[in-house]
């Protein structure tokens, strides 16, 4: 487990119905975040990722796309040219458990509308909510939830929104940099946790999936 690096995982999208859209999606590793944004064909304030950078007090990796279908080509482009080549586990929160989950199940959905292959074949997932709920006394289910619990204020702090709601607006409307700051902290919550867990739980507490298709 710890000898592969986290690679944590988050996306933001127009809703939750198959016809809904991917706006965000972002990578956070112990070296950089990577961050891709969806403008919907709109033309973003100037500067955009500088300003974003300023909140954030980091550098990040920000690219901007037109459509939905232009964020995924770059994503796939991205995952199989450098996340696929590295001694990796992606990472998520809530993002596809035994029972459920969000973002993967969306991803494979908005991959498949557009066409695209998997990208993650080689990448080995685990879900950091299912070690939280089995291994830790907290009394909150959500990743802002128990992050606070267990590690603090800092990126609780740091997130603009309160719920995914105000994600959507927010892209609506085009107001990009809370939106992206929003999904950073998510991003660097899920990597700050796992690195928790695998600091306090046995290898064993652990449920690694692969996420290799079939054909």
């Amino acid at each position: 487990m710890t000898e592969l690096t986290t690679i944590a995982f988050d996306i933001e999208t127009t809703g939750f119905e198959t016809e809904d859209e991917l706006t965000v999606v972002g990578f956070d590793s112990a070296v950089s975040s990577r961050v891709f944004l969806n403008t919907g064909g709109t033309t973003p304030p100037p500067a955009l990722a500088d300003r974003v950078n300023g909140t954030l007090q980091t550098s990040i990796q920000l690219s901007r796309h037109d459509s939905e279908q232009g964020l995924l080509d770059e994503l796939s482009t991205f995952v199989t040219s450098t996340l696929t080549q590295r001694d990796a586990k992606l990472v998520a929160y809530n993002g596809e458990r035994w029972n459920g989950g969000f973002d993967l199940p969306f991803l494979r959905t908005r991959l498949c509308t557009h066409g695209l292959k998997w990208p993650f074949g080689t990448l080995p997932y685990v879900d950091a909510m299912d070690v939280f709920e089995k291994r830790f006394n907290t009394s909150e289910d959500t990743l802002s939830g128990v992050y606070g619990e267990l590690i603090g204020s800092g990126l609780n702090d740091l997130d603009p929104f309160t719920d995914s709601g105000e994600a959507v607006t927010a892209w609506k409307n085009g107001t990009y940099e809370p939106l992206i700051t929003h999904n950073v902290a998510d991003i660097r919550r899920t990597r700050a946790l796992m690195n928790l867990a695998e600091r306090y739980c046995s290898k064993s507490d652990f449920s690694m999936k692969s996420l290799e298709p079939v054909l």
